[in-house]
């Protein structure tokens, strides 16, 4: 959410970025909101004082013996009561219509960030290894694992529907080692603190990660009120929200192992065969809770260690800045990730790193102390795919497929694998 203050003094600003975003113009009706709020708490600022005032002279009034002085300031009171009544109403009226609109506005792109409508305008930043040479044709990874029996999306829709997988033995076991090395990996060595949290949420954390409420549709709502989260950055940033910490303690690293629920609405039709887009998939998620001065340097940080994942794994990668028309809502600036597949011919994203600036800070109420200042601060925010795994395991298969039909296990997976090195079909 964004600092109403900010807003008032740089509606231009705004509506650049909104436009920037490819977004409608809505400073103005911001500005108009404020305004009328502005005037309104005035106005009960005012009918207050003026209760005040009338009170005592209701004492003057009877003091002196003029009973229909008393009277008259008594049934003003009475009236003046009323009004502040149904005034404070209409504030929480349009504290709530002010509040909706703020609620709905995505975060202002940094200015290094590149113009563009959409992935198109994206710009490369660096490539890392090369794409190997087969000398057989290649599978895609869905036609890989159903040849080797462990993969089957026949039984995952019987028992679902459409947009699941069930992995079977060498196969799901592989899934399992991809997300105990990347949390190794991230705990370790990167520094990040791991955390087994909550994958049903409230509103409010929801709300406070910029899922709610413009994105509900996207996400799976239980039946008592909960939500099942799209990515283990709601509860991992919610666990600092309505706080305040010490900028000594920062930052606070957190890393998870979750699986991630979404209902892919608006996506008919794109990535229906394999397991490119699920309903549920596991991911790794990284998530740093900095100073206002050292966001930048640790969103470079991040983004490196999901590098790392990919570069130890030995997968080709190149990684991206979001063009403003293709980030993502609550974020200021974003690197992509994208891993070679070998099947597709193409590189796909595997992880998505951004920085938020005080952005989901502001919706979560969570603070900083400076030494020496009296005002706390908020913090600024971070998140990012460390990696996600089920998109990691279609690039293992695809870039370490062999002629015969087996997949060799990288060699950072093979302690996680019992040794194996090799998956093959049975019998």
């Amino acid at each position: 959410m964004l600092d109403i203050k900010w807003i008032r003094d740089n509606p231009d600003r705004l509506d650049a970025a909104l436009a920037a975003r490819g977004a409608e113009s809505l400073a103005a009706e911001i500005v108009r909101l404020d305004e009328e709020r502005r005037g309104h708490l005035k106005h009960l600022q005012d009918l207050q004082s003026r209760r005040n005032e009338a009170s005592k002279e209701i004492g003057k009034a009877k003091a002196s013996g003029d009973a229909a002085r008393a009277e008259a300031v008594i049934a003003e009171v009475a009236a003046i009561k009323a009004a502040i009544q149904e005034g404070e109403e209409t504030e929480r009226r349009i504290d709530a219509a002010m509040t909706d609109r703020l609620a709905r506005i995505p975060n202002v792109p940094l200015d290094e960030v590149p113009i563009g409508p959409d992935e198109t305008a994206n710009v490369e930043v660096r490539r890392v290894g090369t794409p190997r040479a087969f000398d057989f044709p290649v599978k895609e990874h869905f036609e890989i694992g159903e040849a080797l029996g462990l993969m089957d999306f026949e039984q995952a829709g019987r028992i679902a529907g459409s947009r699941f997988a069930v992995l079977k033995g060498p196969l799901a076991r592989l899934e399992r080692a991809l997300g105990q090395f990347m949390l190794d990996l991230h705990a370790g060595e990167h520094g990040y603190q791991e955390v087994v949290a909550p994958i049903l949420v409230k509103d409010e954390a929801m709300f406070g990660t910029g899922n709610l409420p413009k994105f509900a549709e996207d996400a799976f709502h239980t039946t008592d009120g909960r939500w099942l989260i799209p990515t283990s950055e709601v509860p991992l940033t919610n666990l600092v929200r309505e706080s305040t910490l010490d900028e000594a303690d920062l930052p606070l690293r957190f890393t998870a192992l979750t699986p991630c629920f979404r209902s892919e609405a608006g996506s008919a039709g794109r990535d229906t065969r394999g397991m490119l887009r699920q309903h549920q998939f596991y991911k790794v998620e990284m998530v740093s809770i900095t100073s206002q001065e050292t966001s930048l340097a640790e969103h470079e940080r991040m983004t490196a260690c999901a590098e790392e994942v990919l570069k130890r794994l030995g997968l080709p990668f190149r990684t991206i800045v979001l063009c403003t028309g293709d980030m993502g809502f609550g974020s200021r600036k974003t690197y992509d990730i994208e891993v070679w597949l070998p099947g597709q011919d193409t590189y796909r994203e595997i992880s998505s790193c951004s920085v938020c600036g005080d952005f989901q800070a502001r919706r979560m109420g969570a603070r900083y102390k400076v030494a020496g200042d009296k005002q706390a601060r908020f913090v600024h925010t971070l998140n990012g795919s460390g990696v996600a795994v089920g998109r990691c395991l279609i690039a293992v298969l695809e870039n370490y497929q062999n002629a015969d039909g087996s997949v060799t296990v990288p060699e950072a997976l093979r302690p996680y694998m019992g040794g194996l090195t090799t998956i093959a079909k049975a019998g």
